[in-house]
């Protein structure tokens, strides 16, 4: 008798845990598809998408999150339940823009017949997600005037390897002329150094389109052989960094020894305690409150120094180099261009990330590795703000 008074109490209590249980699980679902579909909106809002096109984008992102959880039917309802607000502001003296996107959905779970006796057959629970993202949105104000800069030191390879020649026809010559009529040709190609003005050029361009009014980017170049060639100064914009890369000579020679130039980046665009750097008093002076250091590193070849064959101690100096870099706060992008496996080998070491390492062996691969860099360096931010 007593096991029978007691049974209902306890099978109801199982009931309640594991609806409570279900309850809160189903919530965190639904919150983190919500997180992932305003992150994805505001992304593809930063990226040109229209407003109809992004509000869509987020109801099926939040319908996809939760396909591993629900039928088709609940996934259905979620759909029709999901909002997608989309605000834009635009700085009047940047031009720049910011998307704050808010997300709000709602589904409802189910409960056991016990528990369903007391509080009906569904309980509802709901998700709101807000992202802002844009020129603006890295220093937590949403206004451009409190974005995020870029200090951005470049280091060229300009040895002589650079002189070979790449894969990619540049044209032909005449070689053999007879009463002026060519009856011999041969094929000419374009060579390291000139497809590599090119790739800078493609990343200047890219750096320039996101910032016309020169507020948020800062540029410097340096250019190295068996030490640093020349370099142009950090200045805001690209205008001096690609006019040095075009008066780069087209007939480069010597050995190859990235660590000065390494060490003198570093010590051009690293970071203080206490923001009295170079870079964050420049970056200051346009009041952006932070901003990111950006080391690109490119090489086609290894360690040599004057010589001719790899050196074991040169090599372990620009990988302590770039140990120091990274440590300061720098972030590195890499790019071994048709390099040995020893040069290879040393990039994906400094690199920040493996994500950040490129290996082009074509002049094609070689603009797209560096339009990556850029894509990557001015890609907006985006973040949750809740």
């Amino acid at each position: 008798m007593m096991t029978a008074l007691i049974l209902p109490v306890l099978l109801g209590g199982a009931g309640l845990a594991i609806d409570v249980t279900n309850l809160m699980l189903s919530k965190r679902q639904l919150q983190e598809a919500t997180d992932a579909a305003a992150l994805a909106v505001s992304g593809a809002m930063a990226n040109g998408a229209d407003t109809a096109t992004a509000q869509t984008l987020g109801k099926d992102f939040v319908a996809g999150q939760l396909a591993n959880y629900v039928d088709s039917t609940q996934i259905a309802a979620v759909k029709n339940a999901t909002v997608v607000s989309i605000n834009s502001a635009t700085d009047a003296a940047t031009g720049a823009k910011t998307y704050a996107v808010a997300v709000t959905s709602n589904a409802n779970i189910a409960l056991t017949p016990l528990t369903g006796l007391f509080a009906g057959q569904s309980v509802a629970v709901s998700a709101a997600s807000n992202t802002l993202s844009g020129a603006g949105a890295g220093a937590g104000s949403g206004t451009a005037a409190a974005s995020n800069g870029i200090s951005m030191d470049i280091l060229l390879d300009e040895s002589g390897s650079m002189a070979e020649n790449t894969t990619t026809v540049k044209g032909t010559t005449c070689i053999l002329n007879l009463l002026g009529i060519c009856i011999g040709q041969q094929t000419t190609y374009v060579t390291k150094i000139e497809a590599l003005k090119k790739a800078a050029a493609t990343l200047f361009d890219a750096l320039d389109k996101s910032d016309p009014n020169t507020r948020y980017v800062r540029t410097g170049t340096i250019s190295y052989t068996n030490g640093i060639k020349g370099q142009s100064a950090m200045a805001w914009g690209t205008t001096a960094s690609r006019t040095y890369v075009t008066s780069m000579t087209m007939n480069p020679t010597g050995g190859t020894d990235a660590t000065s130039s390494v060490t003198t980046a570093t010590t051009n665009i690293q970071k203080n305690q206490y923001g009295t750097d170079p870079e964050s008093v420049a970056q200051a002076k346009k009041n952006n409150k932070t901003s990111d250091r950006i080391m690109v590193l490119m090489t086609d070849g290894e360690m040599t120094g004057n010589g001719t064959t790899w050196s074991q101690k040169l090599d372990l100096s620009v990988r302590n180099g770039c140990d120091a870099a990274k440590a300061s706060g720098i972030r590195i992008y890499t790019i071994a261009f048709m390099a040995p496996d020893r040069g290879k080998a040393l990039l994906q070491y400094c690199a920040s990330t493996a994500a950040n390492y490129y290996q082009p062996d074509t002049m094609d691969a070689l603009v797209a590795s560096f339009k990556a860099v850029a894509d990557n360096t001015i890609k907006p931010v985006n973040r949750l703000t809740n």
